[in-house]
């Protein structure tokens, strides 16, 4: 916190807030449940890597099934060429 900040506890919510003195704006916000230390903190910051590590599972995963998607493309183009081809063999020709 520098000189021009200012830290005040709400009396009716006890959050903690940070107020820059010169604009009067509030630059930091901390609720009472979130302030209950270091244990919730830890917490958190466990939460926030699984979460993180969640995104780069599901990231993978999604370019897995892209990648599977484009190597069956060539099995299906050539699937709807024989389709296509059988069809045009079995209409008669004007």
């Amino acid at each position: 916190m520098s000189s021009r900040e200012i830290e005040v506890t709400c009396p009716c919510c006890s959050t903690r807030l940070v107020v820059d003195v010169r604009t009067s704006q509030v630059l930091k916000s901390v609720r009472k449940e979130d302030q209950s230390g270091a244990a919730d903190a830890r917490d958190r910051w466990t939460a926030a890597q699984e979460k993180i590590q969640e995104r780069s599972r599901s990231g993978l995963d999604k370019l897995e099934s892209a990648l599977e998607y484009e190597r069956g493309k060539k099995d299906r183009f050539d699937e709807l060429f024989k389709k296509a081809t059988e069809k045009h063999k079995d209409e008669p020709e004007e």
